[in-house]
């Protein structure tokens, strides 16, 4: 009598383990998926802030963060689409080395912060160059090849890196620039030739009279230009113009991308809201 008792209540006893056993190994996969879920909604979250985003930089209001994906990408070391988890899992690692909360979405807060990395890294000393720290370009390294002698200074050391800048760009053949046999660009190459390069304080003020609406952003009042060690270089569209409409292609040149990636190892930092200027920095 007591077998036939105890089996039965040992058989239930059994059963409610195991129920137990299969709820949590069933609760456990429910989790996991939900762990996957925030990387996908983050994916979401910048795929339209990307493009979404109401920010401001030098007074000017700006609508997402596409046009800088190229640097942003560099920064925090991805090659991944800005609408993918693994660009989120990127950025969330570059938040914490920020010292940033960890969301895997680049919000404003996380904007800024990478545009103060940026910043950080460009010219801090803005001295107007001396007469005998800079050189006269010749013509054929200018987009321009009417550009008066005047508007083709440019400080020594830099015009030095720039050309060994173009030397690498142009042994490149993903590039596809035209190049003499020396690694000079060809007279008929427009790509990275030097549109402005040393700007006297008068030639500046002619220049922000010239466009009162370009702003801090722009047009800056104690401009790196002045020291000779700012390059505007040609990437492609209209030269010059901040229009985001001509900026979005632009960061999309073969050529500013290959700068993105390599001009800091000539000595060259960017300006993130034109894609044309680079600073020497060492």
């Amino acid at each position: 009598m007591n077998r036939l008792t105890v089996y039965p209540a040992v058989l239930v006893i059994v059963g409610v383990i195991f129920a137990i056993v299969t709820f949590d190994a069933a609760s456990s996969r429910g989790q996991s998926k939900k762990a996957g879920k925030p990387g996908a909604d983050a994916a979401k979250r910048n795929a339209l802030l990307s493009t979404e985003l109401i920010w401001t930089f030098g007074n000017k209001e700006q609508r997402g963060w596409y046009l800088y994906t190229p640097l942003i990408k560099r920064l925090i070391n991805t090659k991944q689409d800005a609408a993918s988890s693994k660009f989120a899992s990127a950025l969330s690692r570059w938040q914490v080395k920020s010292g940033l909360k960890s969301s895997n979405v680049l919000d404003e807060e996380t904007l800024y912060a990478m545009i103060k990395t940026w910043q950080d890294a460009r010219l801090k000393d803005r001295s107007v160059a001396q007469p005998d720290q800079l050189l006269t370009a010749p013509v054929s390294d200018f987009y321009d090849p009417t550009r008066a002698e005047e508007l083709r200074q440019v400080e020594r050391r830099t015009y030095a890196a720039y050309k060994r800048l173009v030397a690498a760009a142009a042994a490149d053949r993903s590039l596809g620039l035209a190049h003499t046999r020396r690694g000079d660009l060809a007279p008929d190459e427009k790509y990275l030739k030097i549109i402005s390069a040393f700007r006297s304080r008068e030639y500046q003020e002619k220049l922000r009279r010239e466009a009162p609406n370009s702003g801090s952003a722009g047009l800056a009042v104690n401009s790196p230009h002045f020291t000779g060690r700012a390059l505007d270089l040609y990437v492609g569209g209209e030269p010059v113009d901040t229009r985001d409409s001509n900026r979005s292609m632009q960061v999309e040149t073969r050529v500013y991308q290959w700068l993105v990636r390599n001009a800091e190892r000539f000595g060259f930092r960017p300006y993130c809201y034109e894609p044309w200027h680079w600073e020497y920095v060492r």
